[in-house]
């Protein structure tokens, strides 16, 4: 039950539209995330050193950021200040460098919410759910008392549960909000639990979304839970997944995990217009012309004579079978038996290296989680580590595997949107997929008679599928190599095209300008 019975779906109150009016300069956007891949030189003096990733959310607010700032519109980033992550230690500065340091944040369209919990972190987020809500509530908290009232935003733009409060008091000033959708997770804490972290939730707190519907504020402090992310899709003006399809999945109630008071909120936002899907983009470093992981770098004219140099140097490093003939399937995702397909794969594991045994078929997972366990079991009773390899994730291993690789697999159960998928192609790497959110925007099933297509689609979640995508992308394999080599370049050169992130901006500047109803830049 919602937090009140008055209907979020309209874009704009009357005195939004006033607000808005009386404007006259460049409407100034705010962005609120707890994550960022890079920021663009100009922005501020520390703009090169605040880097803090932890999955695709860092790397579309700096693409969208990126574009902002050089379209000349007047954006501002809220971040949490991880100094430790920053490669900031205050106290080894001498005091001209602390003056120095301290001028920047303050003269910058950098936003740093300060906190402790922050200072000393090694990770944007941790396995401790106490430590998540905590480090939210500061970041809202610093964003909300100090960020908002020093920018004074025309727009906001919030991104997943650990920013949820914060539409509402937009809400509450008469600033247009646009809240991201990246994963369907959410914590829940009563008013008294928030207010407690120093956020005066009095404010703003009919526009909160709750588990019962409240009858006062007093009465609804103590023991009537708010749902942070529901109160961020509840209050926003305008809501945006990151695939579209994966937006239409919630509104048919086609995940059982979605809670059912999240998707009658983003239902209300699509119904009434003010919902969207928005595909992100991969990083745009990862690209094999310019990766600094990949000793053996590529483009669309010499892939393949340098893939096969990688897939020898991936073979040799992990213990494979060399062989740069051997066709070689690459595990890019974390091992989470509950979304990622990790089951699936191992269904079928031994069955599919036997059936390919004269191909030599290889698998390679470079990943960490739960399931990892069960595919070195299988390997070890199998007695096949020259064929199968299964790793602890590393970054540089990663992209040389990608970059190794003839096919991934990215056979998830769900998916919101997906990046391994879009990247690979950028490689040359065709992607296997299910069916399902993300996967399905960005992945066609491949005809290589007609070239058309980028990849191998199944539509059943199970093994038989999985199997089935493995043996069409094994009959490409066999193709003649001018064959493998008209499609891979074909594919590779549409990619770059269509998965950027100049797309991903432009994209979230046309809702932007929607919301306010005018030009970012004059």
């Amino acid at each position: 039950m919602s937090g009140n019975e008055r209907g979020m779906g309209e874009v704009f109150t009357e005195r939004d539209k006033f607000v808005m009016k009386k404007k006259v300069t460049n409407p100034r956007i705010l962005i609120v995330t707890p994550e960022i891949t890079y920021l663009p030189e100009g922005m501020g003096n520390m703009s090169n050193a605040l880097r803090a990733k932890a999955g695709g959310l860092a790397d579309v607010s700096a693409s969208l950021v990126a574009a902002l700032f050089r379209q000349g519109a007047d954006v501002h980033v809220a971040l949490p200040h991880y100094r430790r992550m920053f490669h900031i230690d205050v106290g080894k500065l001498i005091s001209n460098e602390l003056r120095v340091y301290l001028s920047h944040l303050s003269n910058s369209r950098i936003h740093l919410a300060e906190d402790r919990i922050f200072y000393y972190r090694d990770s944007v987020y941790s396995n401790y759910s106490d430590d998540g809500f905590r480090s939210a509530l500061a970041f809202e908290r610093e964003v909300i008392n100090n960020i908002i009232p020093t920018v004074n935003p025309d727009l906001i733009h919030c991104n997943d549960w650990m920013t949820g409060l914060i539409p509402a008091m937009a809400r509450r000033l008469g600033i247009p909000c646009l809240f991201t959708v990246h994963n369907i997770h959410t914590y829940k804490a009563t008013l008294e639990a928030i207010e407690d972290r120093g956020i005066d939730a009095a404010e703003f707190w009919q526009y909160l979304y709750y588990e019962r519907q409240p009858q006062n504020y007093e009465e609804t402090r103590w023991s009537n839970r708010v749902d942070f992310l529901a109160s961020g899709i509840f209050a926003a003006h305008f809501i945006n997944t990151v695939s579209p399809t994966f937006l239409e999945e919630i509104a048919r109630g086609q995940h059982s995990f979605v809670p059912d008071n999240i998707r009658s909120e983003i239902m209300a936002k699509l119904n009434s217009g003010c919902a969207a899907g928005i595909l992100n983009a991969p990083d745009e470093n990862n690209r094999p012309e310019k990766d600094i992981y990949l000793q053996h770098k590529y483009n669309t004219e010499n892939f393949m004579v340098e893939k096969r140099r990688n897939k020898i140097a991936f073979q040799s490093k992990v213990g494979l079978d060399i062989d740069p003939d051997a066709p070689l399937f690459f595990w890019p995702n974390r091992l989470d038996p509950m979304q990622k397909g990790c089951s699936l794969l191992s269904d079928i594991l031994y069955h599919i290296t036997d059936k390919y045994h004269r191909e030599d078929l290889q698998v390679a997972i470079v990943a960490n989680g739960a399931y990892q366990g069960v595919f070195h079991r299988i390997v070890a009773f199998h007695d096949m580590p020259n064929r199968v390899m299964v790793c602890d994730f590393d970054e540089a291993l990663s992209h040389l595997a990608m970059a190794a690789s003839d096919f991934i697999l990215v056979p998830s159960r769900f998916e919101p949107c997906g990046l391994p998928q879009m990247e690979c192609q950028y490689y040359g790497s065709l992607p296997i997929v299910h069916n399902t959110g993300g996967l399905h925007d960005t992945v066609e099933h491949l005809d290589w008679v007609h070239n058309t297509g980028n990849g191998f689609r199944f539509d059943y979640y199970d093994s038989n599928g999985l199997s089935w995508a493995i043996d069409e992308a094994m009959k490409f394999y066999a193709q003649p190599p001018e064959v493998k080599e008209r499609v891979i370049r074909r594919v590779m050169t549409e990619a770059a095209q269509r998965f950027n992130h100049d797309r991903t901006a432009a994209e979230y500047i046309r809702i932007y300008e929607k919301m306010l109803n005018r030009p970012l830049v004059k």
